[in-house]
């Protein structure tokens, strides 16, 4: 069997020019947080509400989204060096996100007037 080529690896996050959207709670509420601030991985479990935010993410990435994690050298508690990852959204997620809420204000206001 031979080793697969990291060059032709596939991306977790398809080029999709959409996000396909979502209505998720746990999704929403990951969504709403990133678009203010990069998260590492404990803090969008607390806020989403998961134990298990890699998988979050990328049920994301799935849905068209990039989603990278950077890793950071952080200090941890009993004063060791560690690597975590920080989430965040790249400006083509973002416009991808403005679009889709701005879809489903639409699809929403004129399903009330």
């Amino acid at each position: 069997m031979k080793t697969p080529d990291p060059t032709k690896a596939e991306s977790s996050a398809p080029n999709s020019a959409k996000f396909t959207g979502t209505d998720n709670p746990r999704h929403l509420r990951a969504i709403a947080a990133l678009l203010r601030r990069p998260l590492p991985r404990e803090n969008l479990d607390t806020v989403a509400g998961c134990s298990n935010g890699p998988e979050l993410v990328a049920e994301l990435r799935r849905r068209g989204l990039e989603v990278p994690c950077k890793r950071i050298n952080f200090v941890d508690r009993d004063g060791f060096m560690c690597r975590p990852g920080v989430y965040f959204l790249t400006i083509a997620d973002r416009r991808k996100l403005h679009q889709w809420q701005a879809r489903r204000n639409q699809q929403q206001g004129g399903a009330h007037g």
